[in-house]
């Protein structure tokens, strides 16, 4: 079985900085567990993680957070329902044109 590791340990094997794995956690994409004292610790499943998200970036070129928002896409359906909305809008430019319109008329209405 894999020991546990503490942040700092877990930057060196992965190649993180401690403080790019504060921020991997702040933005939902690794979530570590904690000690009763609120330590942080990396098993496997996390240190997998971090590989992945590094391949995606570099297969995909695509930014933290990029990979944050396409979780919380993935996350909560409201968001996701409006954006996948926008999306079918924006390729009819006649429909597009009006859901902004429809848009910016519930903004001022609100």
């Amino acid at each position: 079985m894999h020991e546990p590791l503490t942040v700092g340990a877990a930057a060196a094997q992965s190649g993180w900085s401690a403080r790019m794995l504060r921020y991997l956690e702040e933005a939902g994409l690794v979530l570590p567990r904690r000690t009763p004292a609120g330590y942080r610790l990396y098993g496997l499943a996390e240190l997998n993680r971090l590989r992945t998200v590094r391949d995606l970036r570099r297969r995909f070129g695509v930014e933290l957070t990029e990979l944050a928002f396409a979780r919380r896409l993935w996350r909560e359906r409201d968001l996701r329902e409006a954006v996948d909305a926008w999306l079918a809008a924006a390729d009819d430019a006649t429909s597009w044109v009006e859901w902004e319109q429809r848009k910016h008329e519930r903004l001022l209405a609100a």
